[in-house]
């Protein structure tokens, strides 16, 4: 095992990222009309998981930590919505929503262990 520098070096930061990046080349296909509706809130709830893994790092304290983390997957959790209702009113290709989703499973379970593992500590 590598050492923990910073929040970069975290697996789970970096599948957060992955994630958020798929979801912007998932989303590029919605309609322009939604670029104020659904585009900008998945791509915001994306964004947050890895945002708030890396701030969560950056604060310090376990308690901190685990609040932020916390906020991660709360903010995965409305990613899967969103791409769920994309799939459902035909904005994103089945195929689309699905390797997506199967990111955020494995990310959802990595969180998990994570606040778990933290908690503890």
């Amino acid at each position: 095992m590598s050492e923990i520098r910073s929040h970069r070096d975290l697996l789970v930061w970096q599948k957060a990222m992955a994630l958020a990046e798929h979801t912007y080349q998932a989303t590029r296909s919605f309609p322009r009309d939604e670029a104020f509706g659904l585009t900008s809130q998945t791509r915001r709830a994306a964004v947050s998981i890895a945002a708030n893994i890396a701030e969560g790092y950056g604060r310090g304290t376990r308690q901190a930590y685990v609040s932020f983390l916390r906020i991660a997957r709360g903010s995965l959790l409305e990613l899967e919505t969103h791409i769920e209702l994309a799939a459902r009113v035909k904005l994103l290709p089945t195929e689309d929503a699905t390797a997506v989703l199967a990111k955020t499973d494995e990310l959802g379970r990595m969180l998990h262990g994570l606040i778990s593992k933290v908690s503890k500590a």
